[in-house]
Parts: structure tokens; sequence; C-alpha cells
């Protein structure tokens, strides 16, 4: 597979990406996106340590893995709370944060 390929697939899924958090609303949607966006520069660093030979690119990856697990825990359970308390998802209803 040609790095060119991973290049702009990984391009593609992060602007896929940023375009949802930008435009939509819905915390799960947004949420969703950011996950896109971890998983799009994961693909890149996989096609990197394919290019090079070099297993840095792997490891970084599972670090990736790791903080989106965390983030998809502790998020998860933020979006719960807030459907809970207002049963409603939508992130411009919410000001809790201000203070």
């Amino acid at each position: 597979m040609d790095i060119l390929f991973s290049l702009f697939i990984s391009m593609a899924m992060f602007t896929f990406g940023i375009i949802g958090i930008l435009i939509k609303r819905n915390a799960l949607i947004v949420f969703m996106c950011v996950e896109l966006m971890l998983n799009a520069a994961n693909l890149l660093f996989v096609a990197f340590a394919a290019h090079w030979g070099n297993e840095t690119g792997l490891i970084w990856v599972f670090f990736v893995l790791v903080v989106a697990a965390a983030e998809a825990a502790v998020g998860l359970a933020i979006i719960i709370n807030m459907f809970r308390s207002k049963q409603v998802v939508d992130v411009d209803q919410y000001n809790l944060l201000r203070g």
C-alpha cells in the first residue's frame, strides 16, 4: 500500500472528524468525531511505521488507543450524566461548567 494513499485516507478521516465537531451539536456525534480523529492519527502512525520499517509508530498507536479507551470511559460517563440531568444530549443546552 502506498504511503500517499494512507496519507489521503487519514487526512479525509481527520477532516470528517473536524467537520463533525464543528457542525453537529449532539454530544454523542461529537464524541464519535473525536474518536474518528484519533483513529485517523493511528492510521497515519501505522502507515509511516510500515513505510520506514520502524516499530516506534506502532508503540504510539498503542498509547493513543490507551488514551482513547480512557477518554471513551470518561466521556461516555459524562454524556450519560448529562442525559440523566436534562434528558437531552445537545451540547448547546449545557452551561454547567460556567462559573
